[in-house]
Order: structure tokens, then C-alpha cells, then sequence
């Protein structure tokens, strides 16, 4: 089991990547080494609007999917087999693979993994925590979300923040509002979360989602953001995705390029919805 000494995470092997029918169409980055320059707009019709639901209606599914399977001894490969065939059953393309050579289906991020854990060898144990993030793509568009799951029980430390972290998410959403500028949101997140000590990941942030899988547009999770000050408008599809830490924020990538973990091996949850903007608020398209 990749487990060191201390019980942290080590790389596992990776299987090859999972076949999907040729039925199925593929976004424009598979096989290419990157996404092309998105030029389109955030700003969707309501058609539009419905087709994003629906791939986040299927990603949602396959969480739901995917956690019935979580236990002590699955392994995270075989929770991104559950997650494949639930996808590709739904004519949907899991948009994670092969983006930017991504291997795998959805990302599984365990214990101190902050975000894109690549599903391996590793055993879930009682007591770890782990977040599941799945992108679906059909007709064209892409519904990107993720949940944190607890395996068996967890200490109450760890429980609380899987909790709060969901909460923290809620209120993001709550923030949005047209003719608010998209900084509102982290400032609501870290307003929380600082109320319990938590520390609130900066380096990895929500975004636009639709036509592409990340159009350019950032959604901030914390405070004393001015930067992103781009201003929410009825029919604008984004992602909120905030990630707490009991620690640091500080992370380490691993050599693969996409196992991103706290470097003082805090544990870490994450909770993530693509939403659009309304006339009242904000409606999620990611629910089952």
C-alpha cells in the first residue's frame, strides 16, 4: 500500500488508461498536449444553460456512483473504474482524461491531497477522507463537480471540516448575485472558514466551465482578491470549489505534475458545484 512510515501518501502505480467508445465525442484537447484558447463567452443562452445541466446531472450521478463504493480496502483505481463506466453508460466523455495528458477518468484526492490526485494502487482506509471530482462532457459542454467522502468514521476533527467545507461551498453560492464582482464569493468562503481556524487554499480556484473545461475566468476562494474583479451577469456558468486545510496552505506537487498536497501533510477537503448566475442568486446545475 503506498503508505509511508507516518502513514502518508506515496505515488502508486497507474494502470493504463480506460478505453471510451468511439461513439462517444471527445472535447477538442484530447490527443493534443493542451486545450485551445478559449474565445467564447461565460455567458450562456438558456439552451445552452440546459445542456450544461445535463453534464452535470451525469457527473453528479457518477459521484453518487462512485460513493457507494467507498469503503476501507476499495483502492482509488477501482473507484475511477466505477466512475468510467458510469460516464461512458451515460454517452457522457469523462473530460478529465487526457487533458493536458491527465490518465484517468476523475480525480481521487486522499487525506493531505489538496486537488487532481491520479487514481492508483493507494487502499482507502477507516478514517481517511477523499474527494471525488468528476467532469462529464455531452453535447459539448462540460459539468464539472466533486464531493469529499469520509471512509468509514473519522476523528472529529476531520469530521468537522468535511462538514464545513460543504457549508463553506453553500455560502460561496449564496454570495453570488449579478452585478457583484466575482471576489465576493472567496470573501464569504474565508470569512467562515477563519471562524474555525482553517486554512483556505489560494492556488487553486474556481472557473468558467461550459464550452471549455476551464475558460480563463477565475472565482477566488479567499479574501483580498481585487484582482478578480470581473462582475457576475445573469447567464454566466462557473465553478465554486473551495479547499480547507487543517494546516498550511503551503502544498508540493508531486513528479507527475497533478498530485498537488499540503506540505505539512494537513488534511484537506474540498466541495465543488457549477452553477449560473440568475436573476435572484444562483441556481447549481450539478445535482443528480
Amino acid at each position: 500500500m503506498p503508505k509511508d512510515s507516518a502513514g502518508h501518501l506515496l505515488p502508486g502505480p497507474v494502470s493504463p488508461t480506460r478505453p471510451v467508445p468511439a461513439r462517444i465525442p471527445r472535447p477538442e484537447y484530447v490527443g493534443r498536449p493542451a486545450p485551445a484558447r478559449f474565445t467564447g463567452s461565460d455567458i450562456y443562452p438558456a439552451a445552452k444553460i440546459e445542456l450544461i445541466r445535463e453534464a452535470g446531472r451525469i457527473a453528479a450521478e457518477a459521484i453518487e456512483a462512485v460513493g457507494r463504493g467507498i469503503r476501507p480496502g476499495v483502492t482509488t483505481e477501482e473507484l475511477d473504474r466505477i466512475g468510467h463506466q458510469f460516464l461512458i453508460e451515460n454517452d457522457a466523455y469523462p473530460s478529465t482524461l487526457g487533458y493536458r495528458g491527465y490518465p484517468k477518468s476523475l480525480c481521487s484526492s486522499v487525506n493531505e491531497v489538496i486537488c487532481h490526485g491520479i487514481p492508483d494502487t493507494t487502499v482507502l482506509e477507516n478514517g481517511d477522507i477523499v474527494n471525488i471530482d468528476i467532469t462529464a462532457f455531452k453535447n459539448g459542454v462540460h459539468g464539472d463537480t466533486n464531493v469529499t467522502f469520509i471512509v468509514g468514521e473519522a476523528s472529529e476533527a476531520v469530521t468537522l471540516l468535511v462538514e464545513r467545507t460543504k457549508e463553506a461551498l453553500a455560502r460561496g453560492i449564496k454570495a453570488v448575485a449579478p452585478g457583484r464582482q466575482v471576489n465576493v464569493i472567496g470573501r464569504t468562503i474565508e470569512s467562515y472558514a477563519k471562524r474555525f481556524g482553517y486554512g483556505v487554499v489560494r492556488d487553486f480556484t474556481g472557473h468558467g466551465v461550459g464550452e471549455a473545461f476551464h475558460s480563463g475566468l477565475i472565482v477566488p476562494h479567499y479574501d483580498s482578491a481585487p484582482q478578480y474583479d470581473t462582475v457576475m451577469e445573469v447567464g454566466m456558468v462557473f465553478t465554486i470549489e473551495p479547499m480547507l486545510t487543517l494546516g498550511s496552505t503551503d502544498w508540493d506537487m508531486w513528479a507527475d505534475d497533478w498530485t498537488v498536497t499540503t506540505r505539512d501533510k494537513s488534511i484537506t477537503a474540498q466541495f465543488e458545484h457549477t452553477l449560473v448566475v440568475t436573476e435572484r442568486g444562483a441556481e447549481v446545475l450539478t445535482l443528480p
